[in-house]
């Protein structure tokens, strides 16, 4: 019975996390309008200040709130594969709480350097703006750049549920590309991010939606 809820659980989790994509997408691509390479400093300065608040909930809902639910998820995932491959499933985890934990760091980071250079940038516009690009160079080197970590718990996750017939083919196809997307995001080109962004949401419903509906995971033989 604990196991059936927990897979209910992990699907919710998972469906929340792909409106959290959405909302990120449409927020930062849609509605924040941020200045063009040519501002100034003090241009730069000014939104972030302007934005503060609104980015320092963004980020929580996109990195640590997204963290949370991820962890419900990795863990209900790994119940559901366990008991056809106990070794695998657990190095999947294993990579899957790896993300989170990198996830939930990038959006503590974020926040916290978000404040410190508006702070900074009163006195010291400059050294403030020095600070800002030291923190997105390294949130994007945790997991907003590079989601080689994510694409590594997907593919795994998936071939295992492929060989043990534990999910729906299409969702588990799916699933194999997103990860292999993934893994090719620690290739610097925008495009494998995007792209993974965008299947992960579907992949997310889809995962989530299935879960929900089958909460009690029969081995075929």
């Amino acid at each position: 019975m604990q196991s059936k809820i927990l897979q209910k659980i992990g699907g919710v989790c998972a469906i929340f996390e792909a409106f959290i994509y959405i909302t990120a997408f449409i927020v930062y691509g849609g509605i924040l309008v941020y200045p063009n390479a040519n501002a100034n400093i003090v241009e730069k300065l000014n939104f972030l200040s302007d934005n503060y608040i609104t980015l320092s909930i963004l980020n929580f809902i996109s990195y640590v709130l997204f963290g949370i639910l991820l962890a419900v998820l990795v863990l209900a995932t790994h119940e559901r594969l366990k008991k056809y491959s106990p070794s695998f499933s657990k190095l999947a985890s294993i990579f899957g709480f790896i993300w989170v934990g990198l996830v939930i760091a990038s959006g503590m980071i974020s926040n916290i350097g978000l404040k410190s250079v508006i702070e900074t940038g009163i006195n010291g516009p400059e050294n403030a703006m020095q600070i800002w690009t030291s923190i997105s160079i390294i949130t994007e080197g945790l997991g907003g750049g590079n989601e080689i970590v994510g694409g590594i718990w997907l593919l795994l996750l998936n071939i295992i549920a492929l060989k043990g017939k534990l999910l729906s083919k299409p969702l588990i196809f799916l699933g194999i590309i997103v990860g292999l997307v993934g893994i090719l995001t620690v290739y610097p080109l925008n495009l494998f991010t995007e792209i993974f962004g965008m299947s992960q949401i579907i992949w997310f419903f889809w995962i989530g939606i299935f879960m929900i509906r089958n909460p009690i995971t029969v081995l075929k033989k």
